[in-house]
């Protein structure tokens, strides 16, 4: 991820889980918050009891790797906190999930050749 798309500062993720409602898939709680940039962020919060720092930052590190996949549409930002079943799930089962939850918040643009 590109740094001006990350959320890093702790007022704007206590902003956003405030003031937006939750939305939950299987072990991902997702919070959106629409804006009037024209960029989109995301910001990425992994518990202690996921387990020690390297698991943690690996669980980080593959889901950036998954957000980086594909297009987004622009001003929103958005809230990705992890549930403690993480670590049981593979890798392609944790890519699944996520942007089956991103698709369902219509955050993934659409391209004009698929056609499904």
């Amino acid at each position: 991820m590109k740094k001006i798309n990350i959320l890093k500062n702790s007022r704007d993720f206590d902003r956003i889980i405030k003031h937006n409602k939750p939305y939950k898939y299987k072990d991902y709680i997702i919070y959106l918050e629409k804006n009037t940039n024209d960029v989109y962020k995301f910001g990425l919060s992994v518990g202690k009891k996921i387990g020690n720092a390297v698991s943690r930052n690996r669980v980080k590190r593959q889901l950036k790797s998954i957000i980086d996949q594909k297009d987004y549409q622009n001003n929103f930002n958005c809230i990705i906190i992890v549930g403690r079943g993480i670590n049981e799930k593979s890798f392609e089962d944790r890519k699944e999930n996520l942007l089956i939850a991103l698709k369902n918040l219509n955050l993934i643009k659409e391209k004009k050749d698929e056609k499904k």
